[in-house]
C-alpha cells in the first residue's frame, strides 16, 4: 500500500499506475502543517480519481483529535475504503473515531461499516493495549507498527534486530483478533537499497505478515514480490498437499515430501499458500 501526499496533484494523478494493491492518501506526515487544510480539501476529489481507476483508497488522518476530526469529516465517502489511524495508544481512540464514522456514514447514505480502520502502533505505550486496540471495533481491518516513530519512542534504531519483537507482538495481537497483520521489521524510509529492503520483506513474509505500507513507488514491486508466493512456493505446496492426501487414502496421518514430514499443520500452511497465490487484494482474513 503506497502513501500518496493528498496535496500533490501530480502524485495523485499517477498513483493508480504504480502497481500497489491500494493507495493511502496522506494527510499526516507527508503534508506540511501549512498545507494541511488544502490537503484536506483535496482528499475527496483525489480519492475519486484514484478509486475511479479501480485502485482502493485509504486515508491517513492526523493526530491530535482536533485535526483528526476534520480529516475524518473530509474523508468519509464512497471512494474511501478505510482510514489509517496514526499513533494509536489505546482502544478509546478507536472507539471515538468509530462513533464519528457511524454518524457520518448514516448522514451520507453509506452502508454501515463501509469504512474500515487500520491502526498504526507508533509508541511503546501502546504495547500493553494491543489486544484491546485490535478487538476494539468490527471496523478494524488490521494493525501495523510504524517503525520510525516507534523506534524513536523506544530509543533504538529502526533495524530488523530491534524491530522484530515489537512487530511480532503486533502480529500476534492481530491473529488473536482475526484481523490482518501488516508491516515488516525495518525502516520504511530506506528505499535506496533495494536488495536490503527485499531481504527485510522476505523476512516479514516468513514471520507471517501479509502486506505493508511504503513511501516510494520503487518499493511497490519489492512488496508485491516479497508478500506473494513464488512459483517454487506454489509447486512445493501442491506437492505437499498431494503427498498428504495420498497418505490419508492409505490410512496414515502424515506423509513424507522432499525428505520432510507433512502432517495437518503443514497442509494447512500449504493450502494458505495456494489461496494467497490466487488472491489479488487484501481483505479480512486474506493476504496480499
Amino acid at each position: 500500500m503506497l502513501f500518496v501526499p493528498a496535496h500533490v496533484a501530480r502524485f495523485v494523478e499517477r498513483a493508480h499506475a504504480r502497481g500497489a494493491d491500494a493507495c493511502i492518501l496522506d494527510l499526516e506526515d507527508g503534508v506540511p502543517l501549512a498545507q494541511k487544510a488544502s490537503a484536506r480539501e483535496a482528499v475527496a476529489a483525489a480519492a475519486t480519481t484514484i478509486a475511479g481507476h479501480g485502485t482502493p483508497v485509504l486515508v491517513r488522518v492526523n493526530q491530535p483529535w482536533e485535526l483528526a476530526a476534520a480529516d475524518i469529516d473530509a474523508a468519509i465517502s464512497t471512494g474511501v475504503s478505510a482510514l489509517v489511524l496514526p499513533k494509536v495508544n489505546d482502544a478509546a481512540t478507536v472507539h471515538a473515531v468509530a462513533e464519528r464514522i457511524d454518524a457520518l456514514e448514516a448522514q451520507r447514505g453509506l452502508r454501515a461499516g463501509h469504512t474500515r480502520l487500520i491502526a498504526l502502533i507508533e509508541d511503546v505505550q501502546a504495547l500493553p493495549a494491543l489486544d484491546a486496540i485490535a478487538q476494539s471495533t468490527p471496523r478494524m481491518l488490521g494493525m501495523i507498527l510504524g517503525p520510525e516513530d516507534f523506534s524513536t519512542s523506544a530509543g533504538m534504531l529502526p533495524v530488523p534486530e530491534a524491530l522484530t519483537l515489537p512487530n511480532q507482538m503486533v502480529l500476534f495481537a492481530c491473529r488473536r483478533a482475526g484481523i490482518l497483520p501488516f508491516g515488516f521489521p525495518g525502516s520504511i524510509a530506506d528505499f535506496g537499497d533495494a536488495k536490503a529492503f527485499a531481504q527485510t520483506i522476505r523476512l516479514a513474509s516468513r514471520l507471517g505478515f501479509v502486506g505493508a505500507f511504503c513511501i516510494h513507488p520503487a518499493q511497490v514491486p519489492v512488496l508485491n514480490a516479497g508478500f506473494s508466493p513464488s512459483a517454487d512456493d506454489v509447486a512445493h505446496a501442491r506437492g505437499a498437499i498431494a503427498a498428504f492426501e495420498a497418505a490419508e487414502q492409505e490410512g496414515r496421518g502424515a506423509a513424507e515430501y522432499r525428505s520432510k514430514m507433512v502432517d495437518l499443520p503443514v497442509v494447512v500452511r500449504a493450502r494458505e499458500t495456494l489461496r494467497r497465490a490466487n488472491a489479488s487484494l487484501p481483505t479480512q482474513q486474506e493476504t496480499t
